[in-house]
């Protein structure tokens, strides 16, 4: 028995009404189950929380504590009781999290149904402007033959001998904290509440059947690889009168022969000949909405990026399009006709023979004109 005051112990005063007393317990009793807090001390706290609780909580047994002391209780003590009897109502949220049980509430409560996935794969120009997609997939549904019951028709199921029909069992199990009562699917019938004799020659007493079901989807612009769209109410059935899940569609995108995607902008590497680069030129571009005129400057370097407003992704959730970047790379002939390489040579020395050296490298060049 614990030395210190039992009021103490709860923290309330000694005219504190059975609520506060109730709801000072409920709070010590979350804070320092041993199951929760892994102080080495909040064992021994809890032992002493339940002692007071069981007496303060008691009217025969605080009266008696008020006038006389811990003395004045004699065989009535605190003591640990059972919480499956005058306890439940307190830690029914808390047990809960343990595993255990009151057995207020039913197993044949209402349960919203599984959700599935499966994976919808477009081209690139669907997962750019959207697409109305065919899908296919499977999932259960209640059983034509026997609407669900697990029953051949003409046949009805029986009530549960070992659970009542109450789909579960109670266990009682002695811990230091008293007696504690667990429950558990009943092992006869699963947690149906009910025994099935003769099965659904279809569902074979599931109650479900598996079915092939087809949709069309409409998919939004914009979305990229790895989007999930949620289509609630095309998953699983619900149990018990629940809701269905949903399905949901993950995305994946095959790649462009031309055109790469960073965000919502569109990447289009561009080959131009020398002589467009020196002297520039009016060139078409493809872009995702047909082909482009693009002027292009004298004297162009390598790694010139030129944008092209609005000829990128359209924007998932909000108005407007990411722009089309076209990284330019001059291409260099690896044949020449004798004409070209004549003024080639007289191009050579013209220009003469010096080299520059750069203080950037590559990459660092190629960020650069990509913004990173």
């Amino acid at each position: 028995m614990s030395n210190r005051d039992y009021y103490e112990i709860l923290g309330v005063g000694r005219n504190a009404s059975d609520d506060e007393i109730k709801g000072a317990f409920r709070k010590l009793a979350r804070q320092y189950h041993p199951d929760v807090n892994k102080e080495h001390d909040a064992e021994e706290k809890f032992k002493e929380i339940n002692e007071a609780y069981g007496v303060l909580s008691d009217s025969d047994k605080r009266a008696r504590y008020d006038r006389f002391g811990k003395e004045g209780l004699g065989n009535m003590g605190g003591g640990f009781h059972d919480y499956s009897a005058d306890f439940g109502d307190i830690f029914e949220d808390l047990l809960s999290g343990f595993g255990f049980s009151t057995g207020r509430r039913s197993r044949k409560s209402p349960r919203r149904g599984r959700d599935l996935q499966m994976q919808v794969t477009l081209n690139f120009e669907e997962a750019v402007f959207g697409v109305e997609k065919d899908i296919e997939f499977q999932r259960e549904e209640t059983c034509s033959r026997c609407n669900g019951s697990g029953a051949e028709p003409g046949t009805s199921p029986t009530r549960c001998s070992t659970c009542n029909g109450q789909g579960e069992v109670r266990q009682v199990r002695q811990t230091f904290l008293g007696s504690m009562v667990q429950t558990a699917t009943c092992p006869a019938c699963n947690g149906r509440g009910e025994i099935i004799s003769s099965p659904c020659h279809t569902c074979r007493g599931g109650g479900l059947e598996r079915k092939v079901i087809k949709k069309k989807v409409q998919i939004p612009a914009g979305v990229d690889v790895g989007t999930q769209i949620r289509l609630n109410g095309e998953g699983g059935p619900g149990v018990f009168g629940g809701p269905s899940g949903s399905l949901f569609l993950v995305l994946d995108v095959r790649p462009h022969k031309f055109f790469k995607r960073r965000d919502n902008d569109v990447l289009l590497n561009l080959d131009i000949n020398i002589a467009q680069a020196v002297l520039g030129a009016e060139v078409q571009v493809p872009t995702l909405d047909g082909d482009e005129k693009l002027k292009i400057p004298a004297g162009t370097q390598p790694g010139k990026v030129f944008h092209i407003r609005g000829k990128g992704v359209p924007h998932l959730r909000r108005n407007g399009r990411g722009d089309q970047l076209v990284l330019i790379n001059v291409e260099i002939p690896a044949k020449l006709t004798k004409e070209q390489k004549d003024l080639f040579e007289k191009l050579a020395e013209s220009l003469g023979t010096s080299v520059k050296p750069q203080e950037k490298g590559f990459l660092d060049w190629l960020n650069e004109r990509l913004g990173g």
